[in-house]
């Protein structure tokens, strides 16, 4: 085969492992919502302890993690200090647990097409923390952007036939933690020059979410799972869906490593579409037309936003490569003035 037809088949493989990654991480992401979904629900199978259920998951990934990090040394741990663990680490568990914590335990209140169609307010959440960060520039376009994100969620909400005010609350309070969580990601680790990769987040986050988790843990559900005399831990179904949860973030890792973030963004997309179909079809939950349409327009504000992104990332990689461009002339330049320097010198 020709060069020319060498290079398509690297392309095609390129773009069929991208699709795969993708794929991986819809169905991973999929089976995991719908998992939580199917225990906390008082419908299906009736185990409404969020808090619980978010702890074993924890625990669960953070043994995982630990065996691949410290014992088999799969994964590299990262440098850092002390002060830094508790500074920056730290807090980001806290975040992290109130955003599991709420997110979950609105599974047991609305349904999951609802939820994602909620889910759609967090490009709004992280922009606006952002700019109150002073991480993010203010646009009036942006902005204009995110209220049309916002007024299409607020029509999807009012037609929801099963709205529940205290899920909805529960699901925006775990969209404004995961946006303050992502934002503080930036601010205490990206900006000091630490990347922290799935295995190594969970490896260091997941301990600090068991320990935060644990007090309302204490407070709140412990006293009622210690009380019923019926319970008992299905090791199946929990282990099942905390080998789900953990499997998620190595899918992660390897879509945006081998593709971008953005790309998970627009996967992202993808995947709530498949779960209200889903959600509609198979669970029979309700979807009227007024959430689609609602949702529609909420859909067509996150592409917009995310076709932006792309665009800004494009020009910010066009002016690297032209400031490269401009420094390799320059150090030619410089070479050959040398050049002619020292055949002056010889001259003389």
């Amino acid at each position: 085969m020709g060069k020319g037809g060498a290079i398509s088949e690297s392309v095609l493989k390129k773009v069929l492992l991208s699709y795969a990654y993708v794929a991986i991480w819809i169905f991973l992401s999929f089976s995991v919502i719908v998992y939580n979904k199917f225990i906390l629900d008082q419908k299906m199978y009736n185990w409404p302890f969020p808090i619980s259920l978010t702890m074993i998951h924890m625990a669960f990934c953070s043994s995982i993690a630990y065996l691949l990090v410290s014992v088999f040394k799969v994964v590299e741990p990262v440098s850092m200090s002390r002060e830094l663990y508790f500074k920056s680490v730290v807090p980001i568990g806290a975040l992290y647990s109130l955003s599991l914590w709420f997110s979950n335990s609105a599974y047991i209140y609305l349904s999951v097409s609802f939820i994602q169609m909620l889910k759609a307010l967090m490009p709004v959440a992280v922009y606006s923390i952002g700019v109150s960060l002073k991480k993010e520039k203010f646009k009036s376009d942006t902005m204009a952007n995110m209220i049309s994100i916002s007024l299409g969620v607020a029509v999807a909400a009012y037609g929801e036939a099963k709205f529940n005010s205290k899920g909805v609350s529960l699901q925006l309070l775990a969209v404004a933690f995961e946006a303050t969580r992502l934002v503080m990601i930036q601010i205490l680790l990206n900006s000091k020059g630490i990347s922290l990769n799935p295995i190594t987040s969970l490896y260091y986050v997941a301990p600090c979410c068991l320990v935060f988790l644990s007090v309302p843990w204490l407070i709140m559900e412990y006293p009622l799972l210690r009380d019923n005399s019926s319970f008992h831990l299905d090791f199946v179904i929990f282990g099942t869906n905390s080998f789900c949860a953990f499997a998620l973030n190595l899918a992660v890792f390897l879509l945006v490593g081998k593709t971008s973030a953005l790309t998970m963004n627009v996967a992202g997309v993808v995947k709530d579409w498949l779960l209200i179909a889903f959600s509609w079809s198979v669970i029979k939950d309700t979807v009227t037309p007024i959430n689609l349409f609602g949702y529609g327009l909420a859909f067509l504000g996150v592409a917009y936003y995310n076709h932006s992104k792309l665009q800004a990332l494009k020009a910010a990689e066009g002016l690297k490569k032209a400031q490269q461009a401009d420094e390799e002339a320059g150090r030619l330049l410089e070479e050959r003035e040398e050049g002619n320097e020292r055949k002056i010198d010889n001259q003389n």
